[in-house]
């Protein structure tokens, strides 16, 4: 046996003994999603036994830095964790954008204090972030943000707004994009990390037209942040917000893939022009996970064009709405359902996957810089 099929057979033994039945169990509700955070409350024991397991392991991170938490695994090593997971219906331990947005951002940009002291905590769950990048003036341009961060010496004052603060009434720290410089649109803007129980911090939550939301505005009224909490350097952090981006997008894209399931298992409608297109459905959202297996890959070893991301977004995008508008089709009148048994699920479901073309980047915007920077089109 070679060292990788050593390396399976340990980790099918291990998944084996140590992930528990319940957590084998598909999905439910968000309640089923484990974020961690200094507030987070288990859903059940074995949520809790099975998140302490994986990070134990480091593979909450399996790809990070032993030295920072992670499992040190190489790519291959993850690709086989990833899929024997896959086997056994494991849901994943921990859902957090701190492993999925701001550590790839920190490990490109951040000291190495900043890593050592923040990246075992997100490992082990212990905090939840949120990302502070629209605001009402400033969404998909970006970089018109207003948000100010005054240098007062020994910390930084900090006053403005953002909006679609995903989780911000449920986080434990923020990365935010911050005005520190008005010399330069681009060049003025710092990326800054603080504690959301700072005095002067404040959220409303944001209702969608599905009837609950993520989404909240947040507050910053006179905000003291440390001098050291700047990500890279000083009005250089647009640097590190576009390639943050690029990693959002990257999970944005991933709804594509919805549960890994065929749609057409799960649905089965005597139409046959519905039967049709479910199956058409099935074969696109298979030759995605096949394009996402690739650009996953690509990304990670550095090969990927810079690019990619947003293309990864637009396309996963279109085809979670699809599935979602495939479902409510198939599902008949019970899927007019909006408060019953099932809670729902399916129009709040098809509701709330018309946000995906907007948050992460609109999918104008994703069309228009794959336009210009991969297929680079004339006047684009």
């Amino acid at each position: 046996m070679t060292d990788i099929d050593n390396f399976r057979a340990d980790t099918r033994a291990w998944l084996e003994a140590n992930c528990p039945a319940e957590m084998r169990q598909p999905i439910r509700s968000e309640a089923d999603v484990c974020w961690g955070g200094r507030n987070w409350k288990f859903q059940s024991e074995a949520q809790r036994q099975w998140l302490e397991a994986m990070a134990g392991r480091g593979w909450t991170v399996p790809d990070w830095p032993k030295d920072y938490g992670g499992g040190g695994l190489s790519p291959a090593e993850a690709r086989v964790l990833k899929e024997e997971m896959q086997r056994i219906g494991a849901r994943s331990p921990l859902t957090s954008f701190g492993i999925s947005m701001l550590g790839p951002a920190m490990l490109q940009f951040g000291s190495e204090e900043q890593k050592k002291h923040y990246f075992p905590q997100i490992a082990r769950g212990e905090i939840r972030w949120c990302q502070g990048y629209s605001e009402p003036g400033a969404g998909s341009d970006l970089a018109g943000l207003q948000t100010k961060a005054e240098d007062k010496g020994d910390h930084w004052l900090v006053n403005g707004q953002k909006v679609w603060t995903s989780y911000a009434d449920k986080a434990d720290w923020i990365f935010c994009l911050v005005r520190t410089s008005s010399e330069s649109k681009q060049g003025g803007i710092s990326f800054l990390l603080f504690d959301m129980e700072t005095p002067g911090v404040s959220t409303k939550p944001i209702l969608l037209i599905s009837g609950s939301s993520p989404f909240c505005e947040t507050f910053f009224d006179d905000v003291k942040v440390p001098k050291d909490q700047i990500v890279g350097e000083v009005n250089k952090g647009w640097d590190v917000a576009k390639y943050l981006l690029g990693h959002e997008r990257e999970m944005i894209s991933g709804m594509g893939l919805g549960s890994g399931g065929s749609l057409g298992a799960a649905t089965k409608p005597k139409d046959p022009l519905l039967r049709a297109a479910i199956a058409a459905f099935d074969v696109d959202a298979l030759a995605f996970a096949a394009m996402s297996e690739r650009f996953a890959a690509m990304w990670k070893a550095g090969e990927a064009h810079p690019a990619s991301p947003s293309m990864m977004k637009y396309a996963g995008t279109e085809l979670n709405k699809r599935r979602n508008e495939l479902a409510m089709a198939a599902g008949g009148s019970e899927a007019l359902e909006w408060d019953g048994e099932r809670g729902g699920k399916v129009p709040r479901d098809w509701l709330r996957s018309k946000g995906n073309s907007i948050e992460g980047g609109t999918s104008e915007i994703q069309l228009n810089i794959v336009a210009k920077h991969i297929l680079r089109l004339p006047g684009a």
